[in-house]
């Protein structure tokens, strides 16, 4: 099943899509508000409110209020051997904030203060149930499924210091979507890909991950409750552009893809901010 976040002119609805078909879910703003329900999959089957078409539709951040938005750091071999790390034993967490998301077409905001803007294709998790100290076992049945994220970085604030924050959350700078594909559809492993301009930046199995989803779903709610809707971004593979020579950042005026077969795509233009 797959579930979207529609712009209307009356707000903001979450939806189901059928092939071109997109199905109001009555009485929920969005993906995250769908979420809160312990029956939101059932829900969201039975759903048959008004209809729209998917070509064309103004789409959100498929959950453009997570309470929480937890992001991974070196967890792609290749990406760790380009920024030249070792292999961690443990995953490196850092957070965004829901002010970072924008939806998959939306424009991305090029910031005057940045001239480093670095694109970071990921996988992203969404947590379906509330869980502390849940087992790698049994994290599967906290996961509502699956999306696609680009957690584009400022690195000249990335590395002004060594905590990441400043370069990961500015806002509008974060495409999330278009839909979340249930687990039921969908495990980790098909290839992910970032392009700029049509040329291929990043080309990368989302299985080749050193921790797994599960494993973060575990590690992290050992040291925090995971509520539905929660947002776990889960790593990005080699490619970027910060470790290219030279190194490459994104420019006004170029346009962004980042995909995830059987997940979708997220089509960004990068537009200077006023």
């Amino acid at each position: 099943m797959r579930l979207l976040t529609l712009r209307t002119t009356e707000g903001t609805t979450a939806v189901r899509q059928d092939g071109n078909t997109l199905t109001e879910i009555d009485g929920f703003s969005d993906v995250g508000a769908l979420l809160q329900d312990p029956a939101w999959a059932s829900i969201a089957r039975a759903a048959n409110g008004a209809t729209h078409a998917y070509d064309g539709a103004d789409l959100a951040a498929v959950v453009p209020a997570p309470g929480k938005i937890i992001c991974v750091g070196h967890n792609y071999r290749n990406h760790i051997k380009e920024m030249g790390r070792e292999i961690p034993e443990y995953p490196t967490l850092f957070a965004k904030y829901q002010e970072s998301l924008i939806g998959p077409n939306d424009d991305l905001a090029l910031p005057q203060e940045s001239d480093a803007v670095d694109w970071e294709a990921e996988l992203a998790v969404v947590i379906g149930k509330k869980g502390r100290r849940i087992s790698e076992a049994d994290a599967k049945d906290y996961i509502a499924g699956y999306s696609v994220l680009n957690d584009v970085s400022m690195r000249d604030y990335q590395f002004r210091t060594i905590q990441w924050l400043q370069g990961k959350t500015w806002e509008k700078s974060t495409p999330f979507g278009p839909a979340l594909v249930t687990t039921d559809e969908f495990t980790a492993g098909p290839l992910m890909t970032s392009a700029v301009d049509g040329e291929v930046q990043q080309s990368t199995p989302t299985g080749d991950l050193v921790f797994t989803p599960e494993f973060l779903v575990s590690y992290i709610s050992t040291i925090i409750t995971l509520n539905p809707g929660d947002v776990i971004a889960t790593g990005t593979p080699g490619g970027v552009g910060h470790a290219q020579d030279p190194k490459r950042y994104l420019q006004e005026g170029q346009l962004l893809v980042t995909t995830i077969e059987g997940l979708g795509q997220l089509n960004n233009r990068v537009v200077k901010e006023a």
